[in-house]
């Protein structure tokens, strides 16, 4: 760690001691949320989130596919990310780095481990062809806590997403007249903590990433249980921090699902 970085964990962690933040929040306190749905024009569905200055943009396609032998009667669902290289001097054009791949592969979970899609209803014929659901992640700008504002631009252009009418008629698939909305079952909430020098802070911002110990994100589903956990970073989460995390994440993924439904 650089001299640099040392003298601002120091700040970090004496403001945290007092139950304060690099930027002035509460430890518990959420930067702003803003949501946009239908950003994209071409896409299925769309949204654009702003976590603070964190700014996510994810589009949602669907195409006709083979399903999984494992799950003949599902559709498939596909998360993928870019970072792109405006959003921060360490994002490099390329294939995918492990952050990257970290990022694509929590947001799935949540999706996937609380079925927020029913997946059975995208099955055109068993065993033959589904629709497959694309989730498409840009990161436009990096301010700390990726995994949130995606998960939160994910759901909310899930939710945004109408899908094309399809009919099997002797073993052809036709295309009918009309839209639907994508079968929607549950809402997940990704809600990421921080922990620096015993402290434990939620919605990391760039300078806390950049010091922290350790990183627990929690999803939530509607019905205020837990669906996925992960934890990134070298240091340990205590049994009695994950517990209080998760009930302060059950509170403020609560206030979260409100902001994108009522979207």
């Amino acid at each position: 760690m650089s001299n640099v970085a040392k003298v601002k964990q120091k700040q970090i962690a004496q403001l945290m001691s007092k139950g304060k933040r690099f930027d002035g929040r509460e430890l518990y306190e959420y930067r702003e949320v803003t949501i946009e749905m239908g950003t994209i024009e071409k896409a299925e569905g769309s949204a654009r989130v702003r976590l603070g200055k964190t700014e996510v943009l994810v589009g949602v396609k669907i195409d006709i596919g083979e399903p999984f032998a494992d799950t003949p009667n599902d559709g498939v669902l596909t998360v993928n990310v870019e970072l792109v290289p405006l959003a921060s001097p360490t994002y490099e054009p390329g294939p995918p780095n492990e952050n990257a791949i970290e990022l694509a592969r929590v947001v799935d979970r949540g999706i996937r481990e609380s079925k927020a899609i029913n997946l059975e209803k995208l099955c055109l014929e068993p065993g033959k062809k589904v629709l497959i659901v694309f989730i498409d992640i840009y990161v436009l700008n990096y301010d700390g806590n990726l995994i949130d504002a995606s998960a939160i631009a994910a759901l909310a252009a899930l939710l945004n997403t109408k899908m094309a009418k399809y009919e099997v008629e002797e073993g052809k698939i036709l295309l009918k007249p009309g839209y639907l909305p994508l079968p929607m079952l549950n809402y997940p909430i990704a809600v990421t903590f921080a922990k620096i020098n015993g402290k434990l802070a939620i919605d990391p911002g760039l300078e806390e990433e950049q010091v922290m110990d350790s990183r627990l994100t929690i999803t939530i589903e509607k019905d205020n249980k837990i669906c996925a956990i992960q934890k990134g970073g070298s240091g340990y989460f205590t049994i009695e921090q994950i517990l209080e995390v998760a009930k302060v994440a059950q509170e403020k993924a609560s206030e979260v699902r409100k902001l994108v439904v009522k979207k």
